[in-house]
Parts: structure tokens; sequence; C-alpha cells
């Protein structure tokens, strides 16, 4: 059982003050580890020291900072196997989906790396004689990074190594979920043999967070989290007037066509709102059926639903798993009562299993309506409203209708079809005849409230810049 102190300046630092944070298996409800809290004090002790860091850091050739960016790439992989099994005990998943979820943050890292030689600034005309204008990226400075327990192992490289490769030095917060994981990857940090304050990882409580967030030293805040810890960061960055990147709500709709596969388009919406327990930003969360497709459609998501088992994935992988922890399955199953109670029709699930853990079932919901608040409130878990349309323009207006525009959905075989989607949606990615996946070399950007600035690729890699113009008089 784990009691670690806190990652600052290359080496795990134990106080006599800090308060304990247990660690539970959501599948088993075991206690499966306990972290120390950082202390206030060490916490904005681990600002200073990455800002003092930073500028070494900044000062090395980006193909310096990609070599370091590729050994923590192997020394991730490395630990693969260490860092899934945490990941495993903390947050439900099968030992094998941990694992490649380490994989896959070494792979986001020597992605990021390889951005050394593409960091480009821009030489434009003057409109004065003998004089360029040269537009230069340079790094902000300290990013405090904020992750999610659902992806916590990916969603911690997929910020980091973004702002390492440009140049940023990192204050991390893993969620208190599923800290063990992170002080993992802390431990692979070491291991390759970064320099010292350029990744510090600290378990905090809120007003420790906001004491770093507001830390005069801290240039940008990157969160991936809910819209009321997305305005809570935006409160935080107020002080300094730091930049903002946020991943927020998400309620993504699928658009389901008579023209589509439908079989094919049941299994892959299913698989989607069961993966991980439906805890996915990107989760499909509401499904809008053509009303001719209807009766079918529904048949076959229920039938897909209930094939679905539910349990302890390190028995079975096959498994669907628990939800994170009991607050977020009751929250879940209030909202599922709330709908029937408003008129929805549950088709199956919708009720707590009395075994250990926080499991719920796969849960289908049909004769919703746009105004529900299962349909306008995202549920992150594996429930499933449907609604019915009449044509495309009208299933347009009803998945745009919605304060979220992070992901969307349509299956159809008609290529018209997909484009007048496509090009009239009101969300930062749109997916044909399959489901979210976050593509690391895309951008993953909300509109609406699903948040400011985004992952991922060229442009997510480049919000962790900010730019210098030079006036070159010659």
């Amino acid at each position: 059982m784990s009691t670690d102190g806190n990652f600052i300046n290359n080496e795990f630092v134990s106080s006599p003050q800090a308060a304990m944070i247990p660690v539970y298996n959501p599948a088993t409800e075991a206690l499966v580890g306990q972290v120390q809290a950082a202390t206030t004090e060490q916490a904005l002790e681990a600002v200073d020291i990455a800002a003092q860091a930073q500028k070494a850091w900044r000062k090395l050739t980006s193909v310096e900072r990609a070599a370091h960016m590729y050994r923590l790439a192997d020394a991730l992989m490395e630990r693969r196997e260490v860092i899934g099994r945490a990941l495993a005990e903390e947050s439900g998943k099968s030992l094998e989906d941990a694992t490649s979820e380490a994989i896959y943050a070494a792979e986001i890292t020597r992605y990021h790396a390889e951005w050394a030689r593409r960091i480009e600034g821009e030489v434009m005309p003057s409109d004065t004689p003998n004089e360029s204008l040269l537009l230069q990226r340079e790094p902000i400075g300290v990013v405090a990074c904020l992750i999610p327990f659902n992806y916590p192992v990916f969603t911690l490289l997929r910020k980091v190594a973004p702002a390492l490769i440009t140049g940023n030095t990192v204050v991390v917060r893993p969620s208190n979920n599923t800290p063990r994981s992170a002080f993992e990857i802390a431990a692979a940090v070491k291991a390759a043999g970064l320099p010292a304050g350029v990744v510090n990882i600290l378990t905090m409580d809120h007003g420790t967070a906001e004491a770093v967030c507001t830390h005069a030293k801290v240039g940008m805040i990157t969160l991936t989290g809910s819209v009321g810890a997305g305005r809570k960061v935006l409160e935080y960055s107020q002080v300094n007037i730091a930049k903002s990147s946020l991943e927020l709500g998400g309620k993504s709709p699928a658009i389901v066509e008579p023209d589509a596969d439908l079989e094919q388009a049941a299994q892959q919406i299913v698989a989607s709102k069961t993966t991980n327990c439906g805890q996915l930003c990107t989760a499909i969360e509401r499904v809008y059926v053509h009303e001719s497709a209807y009766e079918e459609f529904v048949g076959l998501l229920k039938a897909n639903l209930e094939a679905c088992a539910f349990g302890n994935r390190a028995d079975e992988p096959s498994y669907m798993g628990p939800l994170i922890n009991e607050n977020a399955r009751l929250n879940i199953h209030q909202m599922v009562e709330r709908a029937i109670d408003d008129g929805a029709r549950l088709e199956t699930g919708g009720y707590v299993p009395e075994h250990k853990g926080h499991f719920y079932p796969p849960t289908l919901l049909t004769q919703c309506r746009q105004e529900m608040e299962i349909v306008q409130e995202e549920i992150f878990g594996p429930v499933l409203p449907v609604l019915t349309y009449g044509d495309i323009d009208e299933a347009l207006e009803l998945a745009n209708d919605h304060q979220f525009g992070l992901a969307s959905v349509v299956f159809t075989e008609n290529y018209r079809t997909a484009m007048t989607v496509a090009n009239n949606i009101e969300a930062g990615e749109v997916y044909i005849n399959r489901t979210p996946s976050d593509p690391f070399q895309g951008y993953h950007a909300g509109w609406k409230r699903s948040g400011l600035g985004g992952d991922d690729g060229k442009h997510g890699m480049l919000d962790y810049t900010q730019t210098r113009l030079v006036v070159l008089n010659y």
C-alpha cells in the first residue's frame, strides 16, 4: 500500500504535516493505497522550482528537449505494466486496458517530441521599406495541469508532452480518485533523467490547487473536467490573467439515418456508451433516430445493451466496469429516476445493484423529449436516451439545440447527408459512420460550454506557446 510523498524537483518528498488521501478500488470498494496531500507550502515551492527550472529548459534547443521526451517515452514503456496495475486498481479498468493506456501515453509523448523541428513562426512583409516582421513562438512558463480520473494516465501526458516540447515546465495535479498511477509516471520521469524541476506531480485539496493556479509564476492552466471546474479555473486565471485551456462537458449526439447500417450503428453506439462505464467525454450521450427506423433501432440498442455484462474486470476483462465512486452512481440513478417521472420509458437497466462495487447497468430510455434533463445534462455513465426526428434539418436543429459542442456522430450511407451534417453541426468534432476516438494528430477542441482551446495535434501543441513580434528595420 503506497504512501509515497509528492514528486517535487525529481524527488519524492514526504511531509509529517500532510493529510492522507485514501484510494479505493471502485469495483471492490477495497482500500488499495493512500497518498499524501501536498501542503500548500510544498505546492507553492513546487511552482517556484518549476519556474527556476524553466529558465534553463527553455534555452535548450527543441531537439534537445525532444531527446529527453523520447527517453521519457521509453521509460513509460518500460514501466507500462507497473503503471497499468496501479491504474487498474484505482479505476476498475481491466489490466489490459490500463496497460494500453500507459502505452498510448508513451505514444503521445513521442508524437509531441516529433514536433521539435516543426515549431514554426512566421515572416511577414512590412509596410515600411527595409523592414521585416518576424513572429516568434515562445513558451509561456509554468503550466498547471489539472487531470481527470477517467483517463488519467493518457490525459496527463496529453498535457505534459506539448507543454514540455514548447519549453514550458509543469506542476501536475492528478485526480484524488486516481493518484497512484500518476506517481508511477513520476517514477518514469525520474528514471528518464529529465532535468530536476521540469515535471512536478502533487496531489492536492481544492484550496492548495487554487493556491497553485493563482501563483504569480503560473502562466497557463489546462484542465479536463466539468463545466463547474472550468468556471473555477476561469476565476483563478483572472488573478494573473493566466492563459486557460479547458476541455469541459460533452453530450455527443448520434444522428442515425434510415439508410445507415443499423446493426453496425447500434453496436458502435453501445460500445461508446459502455466503454469505461460511459465515463468518457466524447461518449454518445443522446441518440436521434429517424422515425422510420425508430422501432427497429431501439430493438437493436436494447439487445446490445442487455448483452453487455457488468462486473469486476479483474475477474472478467470483457465486463463493463464500475463508476468511479458512489456519488457518481447516485447522481446518475437519480437522473434516470427523474427522467422516468418526467415521462421517459425505461427499456432496460435503471437499477442499483446490491453487490459490492459502484456498478450501474447499461440503461436505455425511450420516449424522451429534447427539454428533459437527461437530454440536456451530461450523464457520464452508461445511460442512453433516444429521441426521433422527421428529416435531417430537424435532426440538426435538435443536435445543435444544446449547451455543449464537443463531439458528434452521424450514421448514413448518403454522402450529401454526411456533408450536410459535417458542415452544419455545432461541435468541435464530427465522426461519420464511427464513434469518437480522439486521434492525437487531430485537434480535440469543444464549442460552446465544452471548453476553450484544445488538445492534440499541431494546434494543441501551439496552445502552449505565446507569440513575440520582432520588427526588424535594416
